[in-house]
């Protein structure tokens, strides 16, 4: 490259450094000669702030509301949920009720139809538990089950395995899988060998 073209660059780049400084100072000089400007400016950017602040506070108390009336509403929730939790069990044991009470009512009943009421009152409870989900546990000729069962004697019992249950003093009963009272039973335990 010649020196001469070499010094036309260098004109065209100190050129261009110039201009720009010139627009620089161009600017500065104009923020100088109107404060007016700037202040309206500060003005404005400081309404905008403010509304949005505005904004802000009326989102805060909309949520916080909000969070209120659904913390209130919860609270009724669960105190209704107490209050009328057993509402469907009384439902249906009401026609039980009667049922017992209709049979105590008749009066010079025999034994015979004092039974046959016994038993369609109980069949009637049955049904009734079952619509609940109640479930009743029988087992006899099971294997025991500590979760299901409570033990209330063994007895030695050549017949069947070891710890399979031989007799039910009491039922138990579970609430969709969920135990409610666990039957009361007979274990049956191996024979001791003689000596």
């Amino acid at each position: 490259m010649s020196a001469q073209e070499q010094d036309n660059n260098e004109t065209i780049d100190n050129e261009s450094v110039d201009q720009a400084a010139e627009e620089v100072a161009q600017e500065d000089e104009a923020k100088l000669e109107s404060p007016e400007k700037n202040a309206d400016s500060l003005e404005a950017q400081l309404e905008a702030a403010q509304a949005k602040a505005s904004e802000n506070w009326e989102h805060y108390l909309r949520a916080k509301a909000e969070m209120d009336n659904l913390r209130r509403r919860s609270v009724k929730d669960v105190e209704n949920a107490h209050k009328y939790g057993t509402e469907k069990f009384a439902t249906e044991l009401l026609p039980v009720l009667d049922s017992m009470v209709m049979g105590l009512a008749t009066e010079n009943a025999s034994a015979e139809t004092l039974r046959e009421g016994m038993e369609l009152t109980l069949n009637m409870l049955q049904k009734m538990m079952e619509k609940l989900g109640i479930e009743e546990i029988d087992p006899i000729n099971e294997k025991f089950d500590p979760e299901k069962h409570q033990a209330m004697s063994m007895q030695e019992n050549g017949e069947v395995e070891p710890n399979t249950v031989i007799a039910v003093m009491q039922k138990g009963y579970s609430l969709n899988d969920r135990l409610l009272r666990p039957a009361m039973v007979m274990v049956s335990k191996a024979a001791e060998a003689e000596s």
